[in-house]
């Protein structure tokens, strides 16, 4: 089946690309900005059209030839959004049928009954008529929070809860929500293209579970390893006032926070479950939401930084970051990056790598080091500890000092993990590479996640101090390559 998706840049976009392709779908992308795209691991798969869905000649170019739209267009950071997406799906719609199209699917928002609807739900109502008045059968698929790294509503329930253990509540935290899994809504989007052409509605789309949204941070919080969050009901507090504290603490744009905010003033749960009649349910059932975040949280549990943060073309899960998300999303991780070029070739260089902490190459600042092994001994933890199985092989698993090895991808990259309490997880990556002239990169990536407001400041107060030991880790790994390098000369 040929599909065009518009909005392709967006969270939905970028996760449904791949899930059409695996499917055997030939796919076609309309972007204002092609460039975005570049990062994607799919790029080459697709055909890309510039345009903009405002411009009918450009929408009439994307469209031709096609079966399917996904129309996955929304503009909730522009300050006319509400104006802006009626215009865009007007001009979709008097194009779609004249294209000769099969089929639209699009993704709206919970409507809920008889209740006066915030611009935000009101504007992705008034799109979803739009298409389905347009001639072509349309399937508006109706959801609430989507649970996965990236989207708008998982990444303010994720700083909420990670930089906040003690708020307060405004009414729209007591609020009823129906979240569901982006695998699961990508699933939907995926079946929605085989519909019959006699169905042209909405559909109520919702995981198995229902919660508050104060609920939702509070298992948020058990499943992340974060203390109990203690919540203060206030009784006044509007949406407006409520972005603006989450403005202070979070880096989601004011107008973002504020749009979904005044959509929490009521419920948003389903209605019904009859798409059930048209499409069953995933394999293996609707994802819980205990378990979307999980999911949402893989990447970093783990310590499986092959993502975005650190490969940014890796294919990865849909819950997960990628590339094209915005930058505010996937939750707070900072780096500190050295990198520095030796004649020594990459294999001796290495060996300087794998000699770290031993004669060949003990850190930098060695006083400050041991002082912080002492510490931790007093405070029981892990302190300095000489449990290398080989003085120039690193192995997983193993204690260096108050690190561990966490993983080893011989000959290129070592990736430490800091085995110390901290208000956050701090990794060490040192990896090898060849310059192309006979000698060597060595590139040297510090990473701190930081767990709240508390994990945030610990960072903030190191600055002064990060280049001094880290800088001083590769000066020290570094002259000890040159060294071997010097001995294997004479």
């Amino acid at each position: 089946m040929r599909c065009v998706i518009l909005g392709a840049t967006g969270y939905l976009g970028t996760r449904l690309v791949p899930e059409l392709l695996a499917a055997g779908h030939e796919v076609r992308v309309m972007a204002r900005q092609p460039a975005k795209l570049e990062r994607v691991p799919w790029r080459r798969r697709v055909e890309v059209i510039e345009g903009d869905v405002t411009d009918s000649a450009q929408v009439r170019r994307a469209l031709d030839g096609q079966q399917v739209l996904y129309y996955l267009v929304h503009s909730l950071l522009r300050p006319d959004f509400v104006d802006f997406d009626a215009q865009a799906a007007s001009t979709v719609a008097s194009v779609a049928g004249p294209a000769g199209l099969s089929r639209i699917v699009y993704v709206g928002g919970l409507i809920p009954d008889q209740q006066r609807l915030s611009d935000h739900l009101a504007s992705r109502a008034e799109v979803g008529r739009l298409l389905r008045e347009s001639g072509v059968p349309t399937v508006e698929l109706r959801a609430a929070a989507i649970i996965g790294a990236g989207s708008a509503s998982f990444e303010m329930l994720r700083y909420l809860t990670e930089r906040l253990p003690l708020m307060v509540t405004p009414r729209w935290l007591r609020t009823r929500v129906q979240p569901i899994a982006v695998r699961d809504v990508l699933y939907y989007l995926r079946e929605a293209a085989e519909l019959p052409p006699e169905v042209n509605r909405s559909f109520d789309i919702g995981g198995p579970d229902t919660f508050t949204y104060t609920q939702m941070i509070g298992k948020y919080a058990a499943i992340a390893g974060l203390q109990r969050r203690i919540a203060l009901p206030v009784p006044v507090l509007t949406p407006w006032l409520s972005s603006q504290w989450v403005n202070l603490i979070t880096p989601i744009p004011r107008m973002l926070a504020a749009s979904l905010m005044e959509s929490l003033e009521n419920d948003v749960v389903c209605a019904d479950h009859d798409i059930a009649e048209y499409i069953p349910d995933p394999p293996g059932g609707l994802t819980h939401y205990e378990e979307a975040v999980e999911l949402a949280l893989a990447c970093v549990r783990d310590g499986e930084l092959h993502t975005r943060w650190s490969r940014p073309d890796a294919a990865e899960s849909p819950s997960r970051p990628l590339p094209t998300d915005p930058h505010w999303a996937g939750g707070s991780l900072h780096t500190h990056l050295c990198e520095r070029r030796l004649d020594a070739d990459p294999a001796t260089l290495w060996h300087g790598v794998e000699s770290i902490g031993t004669d060949h190459g003990w850190p930098a600042a060695p006083l400050a080091w041991a002082l912080r092994g002492w510490f931790g001994r007093v405070a029981g933890m892990a302190g300095i500890r000489l449990a290398r199985r080989h003085p120039h092989r690193l192995h997983s698993g193993e204690a260096l000092d108050w690190w561990r090895v966490e993983h080893v991808d011989r000959p290129h990259l070592v990736r430490l993990r800091a085995d110390v309490p901290l208000p956050g997880r701090l990794w060490l990556e040192l990896s090898v590479g060849d310059d192309g002239k006979g000698g060597s990169i060595y590139r040297q990536r510090a990473l701190f996640q930081p767990y709240g407001l508390g994990g945030e400041a610990f960072w903030a107060a190191s600055a002064p101090f990060r280049d001094v030991i880290f800088g001083g880790i590769a000066r020290d790994i570094t002259a000890a390559g040159a060294q071997l390098k010097d001995r294997a000369e004479v």
